[in-house]
């Protein structure tokens, strides 16, 4: 496969992995501001269940549009891995949160308010993001899938 080819094929997973994500981050927000907003839940708390509830959509996109003709693995395997590599980067989008409203704070002289905490969620997932794709890319899904495991290359 030529370099131009790779390029082509990783923009394609790329696109269709930012629509997934695209999707999941808004669940994520949405949830992550009820939580926070609306019930008045702390922020690390709120921000790690946002991000278990954004998790569920995400696998589907991911596994059934994303990379879809990728993975090697058994789907259980798929599966460990996926949760694991969520897990990892669902506490690193908790420690971002925790440290940037901490440092907004220590900046401001006061708490962070809403807008600040918004602004450094949306830092956090951001940087989630790049992870989240090389964790699946390598990891989770790795290769191309074979006919006995799953369903064939679209």
């Amino acid at each position: 496969m030529s370099r131009r080819q790779r390029i082509r094929r990783i923009a394609g997973l790329g696109a269709r992995f930012l629509t997934v994500g695209a999707i999941s981050t808004l669940i994520e927000i949405a949830v992550f501001n009820l939580l926070f907003l609306g019930l008045g839940w702390d922020v690390v708390a709120a921000k790690i269940v946002a991000s278990l509830v954004a998790l569920v959509n995400a696998y589907f996109g991911n596994r059934e549009w994303t990379f879809r003709a990728r993975g090697k693995h058994g789907r259980t395997l798929e599966v460990v891995l996926f949760i694991a590599t969520n897990a990892f980067c669902t506490a690193l989008g908790a420690v971002i949160v925790w440290a940037g409203v901490l440092l907004v704070g220590a900046v401001q002289g006061h708490p962070a308010g809403p807008f600040a905490v918004n602004v450094v969620n949306l830092f956090s997932i951001a940087v989630v993001v790049l992870a989240r794709f090389a964790l699946y890319h390598w990891v989770v899904f790795p290769g191309t899938r074979t006919a006995g495991k799953g369903r064939a290359p679209a």
